[in-house]
């Protein structure tokens, strides 16, 4: 498979962040998010191609017990599956970051769903595409029934809250597992970004994540 990126570091986002994780960054997806922080996995997909075995290789050269597969999609990356099994068989505790818009039925301990809300649509050739995958209901629906679940959206503008909570009311979602995470990569615009969507939080008794690998590297490769 594809590999962007592999590399140990704090998990910065969602349920458990701050535990030091293994990151196995796919490259490739199938949205075109216009805010994306990640373009070398998505929008110019670059990497080397790496079997499990060379992944697995490579993560036993850290302490880690977390690990996390991302992207880009993992979910269409062809070899998914035995990656997946071959990180079970370790007893790693297996976390997927996932839009949501493909099902396989992968070893995951936390599938982290991130469901891209209309912010995310570009401008241009892309943006058709991108609004006609991004909320797949039935897959949003499989991936809950069959794993322990996060519902992470990226919050732009306090509209986004609005439709959060709509697509959240069709799918019957579990409030106490919505996330709710401030959209950028400059420190000072997650600050302010931070404080009124903080107040929203707690307003709607969802969960705030922010973005902690930014605020301790930066917005760069490898963090």
């Amino acid at each position: 498979m594809k590999i962007a990126e592999l590399f140990y570091s704090i998990q910065g986002e969602g349920s458990l962040v701050g535990v030091p994780s293994f990151f196995i960054r796919a490259s490739g997806c199938n949205l075109r998010c216009a805010w994306c922080d990640t373009p070398y996995a998505s929008w110019d997909p670059e990497g080397t191609e790496l079997s499990p075995g060379q992944i697995v290789d490579e993560l036993k050269a850290h302490p880690a017990r977390y690990v996390v597969v991302t992207g880009g999609e993992p979910m269409i990356a062809p070899e998914i599956l035995p990656l997946t099994h071959l990180l079970r068989e370790l007893g790693l505790h297996i976390t997927i970051e996932t839009a949501g818009t493909v099902f396989k039925p992968v070893a995951c301990d936390l599938m982290s769903i991130s469901p891209k809300l209309s912010n995310s649509t570009p401008q241009g050739p892309w943006a058709a595409q991108h609004d006609r995958l991004r909320i797949q209901t039935d897959v949003l629906l499989e991936l809950m029934g069959r794993y322990d679940y996060q519902l992470k959206f990226v919050i732009e503008k306090p509209e986004d809250v609005e439709e959060a909570r709509a697509l959240l009311a069709s799918l019957h979602a579990d409030p106490r597992r919505v996330i709710l995470m401030p959209e950028g990569t400059d420190p000072v615009l997650l600050r302010e970004r931070s404080v009124w969507l903080a107040e929203i939080c707690k307003e709607e008794a969802f969960r705030f994540s922010p973005r902690l690998h930014v605020d301790l590297y930066g917005n760069r490769r490898g963090v």
